[in-house]
């Protein structure tokens, strides 16, 4: 009889303790995201029409569902195919690694590579769709691949006469812009086309310029975010963050990506294949106080620069002891990304030079998007002097985007 209390006893505590530890869904988001409208009320527009779903980890709903579960749990949409970017559908694969096309075990729909032996799609994988759906979260740096995958689809859709929907999601840094605008010279699959380095647009923006003021014409329509504006930064909108990829694991980091994720091909390592990705500056036999007491003598807003010591795990750095700075982004607002990784390059230039090394100069300006990064560092321009010679592309930029913007500042 006690043994029966105590085993009914036990057993009722069990299940109270499992109640309490479900998991609690994340709060409600402030804006509605492109995916959400698209679900609610645009899928109608298909009028039975398939679908094909560019997408990846981080195409979820502010709920945390993936857009494939949920066209599929939605059940009146025909999706026949998906399309997977840089880093795989699942988010799976490093960087610059090649993605494969598969079927997917879960959903057992094929999933066709757009970053494999080619980054264009074929008309063999556009010929079971009619209507292509984009809805992956960008960064805001045009050094960024999804960007140009959602480009070269666009490409592809013209070409094939599918449609090409962009469901609309935030750009988490905002709307400032920093130059340098890239020079149409330095072309490639991380910069195609003549904007700058943080260009402050969405990707439905993104895709409304490229379509129309850089000629690829697709049949293209924009689902757009309820409750978003321009000035917003990712914390703003009550959105949960999923990392893009395995070196952006949060929205702060974002906000160092556009800046220090273009030093690296100079000579110093930014903390790629660390714990801290983006957030360092550094490389053998630098003073990492010396460093940080100039830098933070810049008077650069809404940083603060930290003497730091590391050891990379993976890469080209793994197992060397390096030593610089880390940076503290204490108001995301007011830092400035790109000016800030200029400064690092010329603080290091001028304190040790040793450290700065551009073997692959190819690299190093496609990276940026123009020369007159690596000219001035190399010749002895400050600061000041190489933005500088950006801020005139830049106004032009900020006009000309005025035409595309889809939402209220």
């Amino acid at each position: 009889m006690r043994r029966s209390r105590f085993l009914a006893a036990t057993a009722a505590l069990g299940m109270a303790g499992t109640t309490r530890l479900n998991a609690e869904q994340p709060p409600a988001a402030r804006i509605a995201l492109g995916d959400e409208v698209f679900l609610r009320e645009t899928w109608r527009d298909l009028n039975g029409r398939r679908v094909g779903v560019i997408t990846n980890q981080s195409g979820v709903t502010s709920r945390l569902e993936s857009i494939v579960d949920a066209i599929r749990r939605h059940g009146r949409i025909a999706l026949t195919a998906i399309y997977a970017p840089e880093h795989g559908f699942r988010g799976d694969r490093g960087a610059g690694a090649d993605v494969a096309s598969y079927t997917d075990p879960q959903t057992r729909l094929p999933v066709y590579s757009l970053y494999g032996a080619s980054k264009h799609p074929s008309a063999e994988m556009l010929a079971g769709v009619d209507v292509l759906l984009f809805d992956i979260q960008d960064v805001g740096s045009r050094a960024y691949t999804y960007v140009s995958t959602m480009a070269y689809a666009m490409q592809g859709a013209k070409l094939y006469d599918k449609e090409f929907w962009v469901l609309d999601r935030p750009n988490p840094i905002g709307s400032a812009v920093e130059g340098p605008v890239l020079e149409p010279a330095y072309e490639s699959f991380i910069g195609l086309y003549p904007i700058p380095m943080r260009h402050g647009m969405t990707v439905g923006e993104l895709a409304t310029l490229f379509n129309d003021r850089f000629g690829i014409g697709a049949r293209l329509r924009v689902v757009r975010m309820d409750g978003w504006r321009r000035s917003m930064i990712w914390p703003e909108t009550g959105l949960q963050w999923i990392a893009t990829s395995p070196n952006i694991p949060d929205w702060k980091t974002t906000f160092v990506y556009v800046g220090t994720g273009l030093i690296d091909n100079a000579g110093i390592n930014n903390g790629s294949g660390y714990t801290k990705p983006f957030f360092l500056a550094g490389a053998p036999g630098i003073d990492g106080s010396k460093l940080a007491q100039r830098l933070n003598g810049r008077g650069l807003p809404g940083v603060w620069f930290q003497p730091a010591a590391w050891s990379p795990f993976v890469g080209f750095w793994k197992g060397h002891e390096l030593t610089g700075v880390e940076l503290l982004v204490f108001d995301p607002e007011r830092f400035v990304a790109v000016r800030t990784a200029v400064e690092i390059l010329v603080a290091v230039r001028d304190l040790f030079p040793h450290a700065i090394a551009i073997p692959k100069v190819d690299e190093l300006d496609r990276d940026w998007g123009t020369d007159t990064l690596r000219q001035g560092l190399l010749g002895g321009m400050n600061a000041e002097a190489i933005v500088a010679q950006w801020s005139a592309q830049v106004a032009r930029f900020e006009s000309m985007r005025v035409k595309y913007e889809l939402y209220p500042s």
